[in-house]
Parts: structure tokens; C-alpha cells; sequence
């Protein structure tokens, strides 16, 4: 069946041709505007962005009133021109712009009745035995007379990232169907190297050696450029990166996004213009997997909570974490990385009485295999390159070339590639709802919080056994209506001769709820319009059954858990500076002082600061591992 299609891809891909945005040179005259006049609605690092320097020129993202590509929005981008600004391009279909200007005008450029929000276009970051460990090889077996073995066959996986060597043998069969540049580099292949690891990670072949299978290996393979040859981006790239593939994902079969990349958390998710874009995202049906970021310690090794990266404080994503396989396809001496960025989430957004309003959500949502990741090269990349040590030397063929890579920006596309396996076995499963069975069936790991690990560690096996059981005529389906199409599964999985039990529970915002009707019963948290962290509604840290978003036999955990086994009372919300029994909760600006996020390796070859460099090549390189070689297991492709 597969063969059949080969030349299909193949004229797909031959007819993408790249979409380059060209990049506007700085310029523009001054408006004076007082330096305390930014107002309420410009957010923190742009207001200090201004006052270090108010004579400099910024990039920033402008949310604004009007109604999408009205004469209002056309009147206040006019209004940014006269003032001196360059509108780079129009996002959100004509509502938000991303506009550089003199910083002495964003005082009068935030006073306009029609902007909302005014924000710094701030830098993006490239933020690595998979088949066994993770329990893909076994749920290949899966599938249906129409589905085939469960190996993504057709579903549409895009990758968000520095671009894809399309020749190297794990895309073989024309499998990258479409490639996109938003860099203004005019190019969409990989001389950074980050991009084509990670989408081998989702979705490479056995060509080279079943050793180095991909979650997904049929997937097709959508290449978004919008990270540059030095493993850095824009906010602005990635939002039009993001609204690209809604725009095509028919085209395409589009329906999972995978960003291994991430900026500082400074505002609210509420706010936040990737934020923003990741739910219009998925508002239009698609799962997101973002990277949690790797700000896990700080310089002396200690825990460090609060770091998570935008967009992975998104509600709507899934926040993927990274953990440590231990070079073992068992899941016994599973643990978590140290460098894998914490929750709870720190962005926030001040109201007119000056006072902070924190997001405080559990973050990230699940943990994936991440460390010491072998997978594919791209030649003569820029990471290599710096550090020799991160070459396999699999093969002196530039097409079978593999690499080593550690972080969270490893872990995501294991759970991209997850859902995609999820969404071929029932093609009708919502975004929250695989986002559901992924924490449901996930195996909590000892002795971790639930700020490290979210539900636990992902469990394919388990998730594609439950989604295969999910009925799919939803559509309509009442609250409390048979979710299944048979008995509930038995709720514990084995990976190479270990046995585990599923988590069995759903993370909401501030706690977890769990219950056999999570999976027996419809749940309206898992249609569309809705989060799945809307169900939680707290008082006095009982669940109340409104009757509209969560059935009766729904129950809430009592606390979010620490790692010494102790719990945070039900609903409380962390305070700037709180301690937790686990590590420090960060403060205020101490994540990254110059609001500029790099990637894994620019961050450790750029940085003024050796502590900052030691923990980013932690990072790069991982942690440490047994002394058994990282070599996953796979099945042969057929």
C-alpha cells in the first residue's frame, strides 16, 4: 500500500517551492514619548528593553482591537509608518503585526485605543533507543486490515525548527513533502543541525539501521524553517511558521506540530503572542508538542522551579519534559534529566494596580526519553562542527551520518511522533483527547514531583492500546456517554520485561483529577472549544460536578506531589520567591536576564557568563548515562 504512494509524495514535494520572508533593514524617526508612559499593556522585558536604552530601535509584536484586516487595523499600521515604524508582516490573519520601531514611540504606540498589547519579538531557541523503551515497537502491532502497522503511514507531522536535510536516507520515499522558509535566509536545508535530528526523532526510517527508527517512520514530514543557520529565530518567524501550516493543513493531512524551540516566559500565556498562535493551532484541530526548555538547575546543580519556556506554558500544548532511559530499553532505572526545565509556569500579567497576577500551571504535561538521542546529521552542521564529540561516526556517507543530542528539544518530537501514531490508529480523536490518553496511560516515575514530570513518563504502548478502544462517533456525544467500544484496557503496560501501571490521572491547572470514567465515560474536556484543564473547578479542594465538563466519579488528587513525597495544599498559588521542599522557585528575571533564549549549543559558545555555558553544554551533551550503548531497538519497516 505504501509503495503505491511513493510517487505522490514525490510530486508533492517537487511542488512546494520555499516561501521566503525578506528581513526590513533598522530605521525609522524618533517620537518622544516620556520613558514611564509604556503603560499596563507593554510587557516587562520590552518596558526595561526601553528604559537600558531609549534611543535604540526594537522589534516587537502588537496585538490589536480591530477586527482582523479591517480599515481599523489598516488605519493604526498607517499610524505605525507615520510614527516612523516598519510593519515586517501582518499575523493572525490581520489582527497582530510584527513592527519595528524606535523604542521612544512605544509609549504612543501602547496609548492607542486600538492596540491591546505590545510585546518584544523576542529570540526563539532550538531548545535526543526509542522504539522499545518507549513502547512503539509494540504498539505497531496495533493496527487494522485498514490501518496497517502503526507507524504514522500518512499522517502530516510538521516540524517548526532550523530546517531539514531532506536527502539523508531516514526521509527516504520522499517523505518531506513540503519545505518553507521564514528565516529571510532564503533556504531550507539544515546547516545548523537541530532540525534534522529532531525530525528523525519523530518520524525517521530504518534505512540507515533499524538501531535508529523513529517514533513514526511513514509519517510524512512537513519542513517549517523558521529558526537560522545559527539555531535562532523570532517569535514573528515562528507565529507565521505556526499560521502557515493552519492555512495548509489540508494540503498536507497536517495534524501534528512539533516546536523544539522556546523563548522566555515573561507574560501571561493570555498574552503571549506564540502562545496566542499555539491556540489558534489548536482551535483548528492540531496537537502541538513544544519543548519544556533546559533550565532545570542553576550553576550550582540545585533544582530550579519556574523555568518553563513559552510556548510551554501554553495550556493548550503538550509540554514535553525530558527524561533519562539510562541507555536501557527496561524502564526500571528510568529518572529525569537534571537539566529539564521545571513548572510551575512563572508568566504573569500586572493590572492597573501595579500588582503581578501569576499563571502558576503545572507544567510540562509529560516527560519523553531525551538524553544522549542518537539520530540523524546533517553535513557539516554548525553543532558538530563546534563539538566533534557529538558525531556517532555511524557512516562517513553524509546521508547516513548520525548524531548525538540531549534535551528537551529531543524529548518533544518522541511525543510528536507519539500522536501521530494515536491519530492514525482513530484519525477522529480530538487534540485534547490525545493529549488525555498520553497522561493517562503514562507511568509516574518515584521520588519525582509533578513540577519535574508532569503525569509521567510516555507510554505508547498504552496510549495506542486506549485510543484503538475509543469509539469515533463522538461528534454530539453527551456528557457521561460510553466513551469505549469495549472493556475499559488493563491498566499497566510491559517494556522489556518490566511491568508498570499507568498513572491512570489528567493534569488541570493547578492539581490532578483521576477515575476508571476518565476513560469509561465522555468527558466534555475532551471536545472542542474547551481545554483539557477546564474540568477543575476548586473550592475548598473539593471538585465541583457542574454537570456540563466532568461526569460524576471524577476525583481530585489531594495536592500536587513533591519529590520527598510531600504535598502542596490544593489551589495554592506559588508567590514570587516561594521555596518548595524540592528546589527554588525562580524570581522575577533571574531566568535569563537579557530576555534572549539561543539554542542548546549558540547558548553555550555565546554566553558571557561560564556558568551559563557549563549548564548548556549539560544540556547539549546530557547527563550521564550506564555504561550500556544508546542504541534502540526497532522493528523492520515494511
Amino acid at each position: 500500500m505504501k509503495t503505491k504512494m511513493v510517487l505522490k509524495l514525490l510530486t508533492a514535494a517537487l511542488l512546494v517551492s520555499s516561501f521566503v520572508i525578506v528581513n526590513f533593514p533598522y530605521g525609522g524617526r524618533t517620537v518622544l514619548a516620556s520613558p514611564n508612559s509604556q503603560g499596563p499593556n507593554v510587557s516587562s522585558d520590552l518596558q526595561d528593553a526601553i528604559s537600558n536604552d531609549p534611543e535604540s530601535v526594537v522589534r516587537v509584536i502588537v496585538d490589536t482591537r480591530p477586527a482582523p484586516g479591517s480599515n481599523a487595523y489598516s488605519r493604526l499600521m498607517a499610524r505605525i509608518v507615520e510614527m516612523g515604524g516598519i510593519v515586517i508582516r501582518s499575523l493572525n490573519s490581520g489582527k497582530t503585526a510584527a513592527v519595528q520601531i524606535a523604542a521612544s514611540a512605544i509609549g504612543e504606540l501602547a496609548s492607542d485605543n486600538g492596540v491591546k498589547y505590545v510585546s518584544l519579538d523576542r529570540a526563539t531557541q532550538a531548545t535526543g533507543h526509542l522504539e522499545t523503551t518507549t513502547g512503539a515497537a509494540a504498539a505497531r502491532n496495533y493496527g487494522t486490515s485498514s490501518t496497517g502497522p502503526i507507524d504514522g503511514y500518512l499522517v502530516g507531522i510538521a516540524i517548526l525548527d532550523s530546517g531539514i536535510y531532506a536527502a539523508h536516507h531516514s526521509f527516504t520515499s520522499g517523505r518531506v513533502v513540503a519545505s518553507v522558509d521564514f528565516t529571510g535566509e532564503g533556504r531550507t536545508d539544515d546547516p545548523y543541525g537541530h532540525g534534522t535530528h529532531v525530525a528523525t526523532i519523530a518520524a525517521g526510517n530504518n534505512h540507515v539501521s533499524s538501531a535508529y527508527t523513529g517514533i513514526a517512520p511513514w509519517a510524512k514530514i512537513i519542513n517549517v524553517r523558521v529558526l537560522n543557520s545559527q539555531g535562532v529565530g523570532s517569535i514573528s518567524n515562528a507565529v507565521a511558521g505556526i499560521e502557515w501550516c493552519i492555512a495548509n493543513k489540508g494540503l498536507y493531512n497536517i495534524r501534528v506540530l512539533n516546536l523544539s524551540l522556546g523563548s522566555t516566559a515573561i507574560d501571561s500565556y493570555v498574552n503571549d503572542p506564540l502562545c496566542q498562535a499555539v491556540r489558534r493551532a489548536f482551535d483548528a484541530g492540531l496537537v502541538v508538542c513544544v519543548a519544556a526548555g533546559n533550565s532545570g538547575k542553576d550553576a550550582n546543580g540545585t533544582k530550579v522551579f519556574g523555568a518553563i519556556h513559552s510556548p510551554g506554558i501554553e495550556p493548550s500544548a503538550i509540554t514535553v519534559g525530558a527524561a533519562n532511559t539510562m541507555g536501557t530499553d527496561s524502564r526500571a532505572d528510568d529518572s529525569m534529566t537534571t537539566y529539564s526545565s521545571r513548572g510551575p509556569t512563572r508568566g504573569y500579567y500586572t493590572d492597573t494596580s501595579g500588582v503581578k497576577h501569576y499563571d502558576n500551571l503545572i507544567k510540562p504535561d509529560l516527560i519523553a526519553p531525551g538524553n544522549k538521542i542518537i539520530e540523524g546529521q546533517s553535513p557539516g552542521n554548525q553543532i558538530v562542527t563546534a563539538n566533534p564529540s557529538l558525531d556517532a561516526n555511524v557512516s562517513t556517507s553524509p546521508y547516513h551520518e548520525m548524531m548525538y543530542m540531549s534535551g528537551t528539544s529531543m524529548a518533544t518530537p518522541v511525543v510528536a511522533g507519539a500522536a501521530a501514531l494515536l491519530l492514525q490508529r482513530n484519525p477522529t480523536l480530538t487534540p485534547n483527547l490525545v493529549k488525555a490518553i498520553l497522561e493517562y496511560t503514562a507511568q509516574p516515575l518515584a521520588g519525582v514531583s509533578n513540577y519535574e514530570q508532569g503525569a509521567g513518563e510516555l507510554n505508547i504502548e498504552g496510549a495506542v492500546r486506549l485510543a484503538s478502544l475509543v469509539r469515533t462517533d463522538l461528534v454530539g456525544r453527551q456528557l457521561g456517554d460510553t466513551l469505549l467500544t469495549g472493556a475499559a484496557p488493563t491498566a499497566s503496560t510491559i517494556i522489556a520485561g518490566y511491568s508498570f501501571s499507568w498513572g491512570g490521572g489528567i493534569i488541570q491547572k493547578w492539581n490532578f483529577i483521576y477515575g476508571s470514567v476518565l476513560i469509561t465515560k465522555y468527558q466534555r474536556i475532551y471536545g472542542s472549544g474547551v481545554l483539557l484543564s477546564d474540568g477543575t473547578l476548586l473550592s475548598s479542594g473539593t471538585l465541583l460536578a457542574d454537570g456540563t465538563l466532568l461526569s460524576q466519579g471524577t476525583l481530585l488528587s489531594q495536592g500536587v506531589l513533591l519529590s520527598d513525597g510531600t504535598l502542596l495544599a490544593n489551589g495554592v498559588l506559588l508567590s514570587d520567591g516561594t521555596l518548595l521542599a524540592d528546589g527554588v522557585l525562580l524570581s522575577d528575571g533571574t531566568l535569563l536576564a537579557d530576555g534572549t533564549v539561543l539554542s542548546d549549543w549558540a547558548m553555550a559558545s555565546s554566553t558571557s557568563s561560564s556558568a551559563a555555558q557549563a549548564l548548556a553544554m549539560a544540556a547539549l551533551t546530557g547527563d550521564q548515562t550506564s555504561s550500556m550503548p544508546l542504541v534502540p531497538d526497532s522493528h523492520p519497516t515494511n
